[in-house]
């Protein structure tokens, strides 16, 4: 994810020096982005469906080990309530 951040900054860096400034740069990093962390949105609670990288209303790039919501262990082959 970090990889994909320095790309998407590189691209509108670069476009910047070579052309100028131009709202195609930061689009095309932004869906860049959007792409690289799309799988992230799949992480789910497999009991109540929460998504394991929001704490409230913050993105982590790491997920939760237990799941805030439903006390679900996030971290084993084969969850149980905790």
């Amino acid at each position: 994810m970090l990889g994909v951040l320095v790309l998407a900054i590189g691209i509108v860096v670069a476009v910047d020096r070579l052309y100028g400034h131009s709202s195609i740069a930061f689009a095309a990093a932004i869906v860049l982005l959007v792409i690289a962390n799309a799988p992230m949105l799949r992480f789910n609670c497999p009991e109540c469906g929460k998504n394991a990288f929001f704490r409230g209303l913050f993105v982590v790039p790491w997920p939760n080990r237990v799941c805030t919501s439903c006390g679900t262990a996030l971290d084993t082959a084969n969850p149980q309530k905790r």
